[in-house]
């Protein structure tokens, strides 16, 4: 294999090959995970008006405190009649419209009912529970920026400020192909030398959950023919990813057959463990991966390269891997040639996360990885990260 590059290069010469897909307009309600493409700015003031904190009533500060008749009762959504005069009170409910000359709410946990009247016993400051007009936001105020990818709290808010929908990077279409003669598709009875394909699903489960509309090509043995009709199917997609095929033994057919169907490879062998025979390319706007076979290798791949690239397809401003912290339960020694990825179970605790190094590192026990919930990033160098140390991992949800 010829030298390997570092995993930093390898996300850089994707990057530049990155064209973000073209904006459609996606209604409010339809665009949960979706990637903005345009800032979002507020169509009103937030709130809309002048509005109480709290249960209790609307009273002029200057007038606390003291005893005073209570003249309405203000529910949200409807405003009261009139404006609050001198020596008046108004009830009010939560989220109700603070009438004209009142500029303080009192809880009503605070005062004395004595039927019609309220007693305040203690002075009320100017604005107190009072939320006023455009206190979060004012109409034109930038709500979610360009790049940003759409969640609960960023679909609320743009619903609150008026928008019915957004501008979106279409979905990029993905297409999975899994290659192997052994390969065979769970429920079939196994022969000699046979396993179960679970590459496919793999990736089509991580792809789509960052943001991709995948299809999932049905496996192709070690025939050429079988194979190049595959992966010129697969060119029309805005994202090729095989499994397989891309090692240097005889029956690895993959990067020959890209190469003869116009793919310009930019590398092939990446300075990580598991995954080292990684390869990628791009035929025109699209972007050719092809992962290991072995599931663990195909995993490390799809979330350290693939899943970045199909976020940046979409415009996101931070495309990744995006790694939290914590600390190691264990010691691990370096390789002092690659990047590790080390599958982990990550412990929630007082100081933080604490991660622990499952046992069966091997980049074919898919099943031991089950067991983990984090990618725990090693980098190549000599010595060991010590128990306790912090380190970078990216969560396997």
């Amino acid at each position: 294999m010829a030298d390997l590059i570092s995993l930093e290069e390898a996300l850089a010469r994707i990057f530049e090959q990155v064209r973000p897909l073209d904006p459609e307009p996606v209604p409010l309600a339809a665009a949960a995970g979706r990637v903005i493409a345009e800032d979002a700015r507020s169509q009103v003031d937030l709130p809309p008006f002048a509005s109480s904190a709290m249960d209790g009533f609307a009273v002029r500060s200057s007038d606390t405190p003291g005893r005073l008749p209570i003249v309405a009762r203000i529910a949200a959504g409807v405003p009261a009649a009139r404006a609050l005069e001198p020596g008046e009170a108004m009830g009010i409910a939560t989220g109700g419209v603070v009438p004209h000359g009142a500029d303080a709410v009192i809880p009503i946990e605070y005062v004395v009912q004595h039927d019609n009247d309220v007693e305040i016993k203690r002075a009320v400051g100017q604005g107190d529970n009072v939320r006023p007009r455009g206190g979060d936001v004012s109409a034109g105020d930038l709500v979610v920026a360009k790049g940003s990818r759409l969640g609960p709290a960023q679909i609320g808010a743009l619903a609150a400020a008026g928008l019915v929908e957004v501008s979106a990077a279409r979905r990029p279409r993905v297409v999975v192909l899994a290659t192997g003669t052994e390969l065979r598709r769970p429920g079939e009875p196994l022969g000699p030398g046979e396993v179960y394909e679970a590459n496919g699903v793999l990736l089509a489960t991580a792809f789509t959950s960052a943001g991709a509309d995948v299809e999932l090509f049905p496996t192709v043995a070690d025939d050429e023919s079988a194979h190049r009709r595959a992966l010129e199917s697969g060119l029309d997609a805005d994202v090729l990813v095989t499994s397989g095929g891309v090692s240097v033994g005889p029956h690895d057919l993959v990067r020959g057959l890209l190469a003869e169907l116009g793919v310009a490879e930019i590398f092939w062998g990446v300075a990580v463990k598991p995954g080292k025979p990684l390869a990628f390319g791009i035929r025109g706007p699209t972007l050719v991966f092809g992962l290991p076979g072995n599931p663990v290798s195909s995993l490390v791949g799809a979330e350290v390269f693939v899943r970045p690239a199909l976020r940046a397809l979409q415009g996101a401003s931070v495309p990744g891997p995006v790694y939290s912290a914590g600390s190691l339960a264990s010691a691990i020694r370096r390789n002092a040639q690659r990047d590790e990825f080390v599958r982990a179970r990550s412990v929630p605790s007082a100081t933080g996360v604490v991660l622990s190094p499952i046992i069966g590192q091997e980049s074919h026990m898919i099943a031991r990885a089950a067991t983990a919930e984090a990618l725990v990033h090693v980098p190549r160098g000599d010595g060991e990260v010590a128990a306790g140390d912090t380190v970078r991992y990216l969560p396997l949800a």
